[in-house]
């Protein structure tokens, strides 16, 4: 089952920075651009597993901080010459809060 749950205010994720979600399928990394964009990616580079959620947000990508490959948050995929793919999740901003869509029913933040 497919369901939204409230992450919190779009102010409490900083510009260029994440947030982790934690649910009962694993760490979710929540990431809001400069311009206000939010993206949802397993916490997890395709690379070597590094945590995404600490990389370094630019445009619409994140650098993972143990090798530095780089994903498009819009598709979890690595832009070349790297190659491999994070799984993507839902996410919308509403009247400034910040919502995720998650297969489990109940998550914890």
């Amino acid at each position: 089952m497919t369901s939204w749950i409230e992450i919190g205010a779009l102010d409490d994720i900083p510009r260029l920075g994440s947030r982790v979600v934690r649910t009962p399928g694993g760490n979710i990394a929540v990431f809001r651009t400069e311009s206000d964009e939010v993206f949802a990616l397993d916490d997890r580079c395709p690379h070597k597993g590094g945590p995404l959620s600490q990389g370094i947000v630019h445009n619409k990508r994140v650098t993972c901080p143990l090798h530095n490959f780089v994903i498009e948050l819009a598709s979890g995929q690595a832009v070349a010459p790297d190659e491999g793919c994070t799984h993507t999740h839902p996410a919308k901003v509403e009247n400034g809060i910040v919502w995720l869509s998650v297969r489990q029913a109940a998550a914890v933040s």
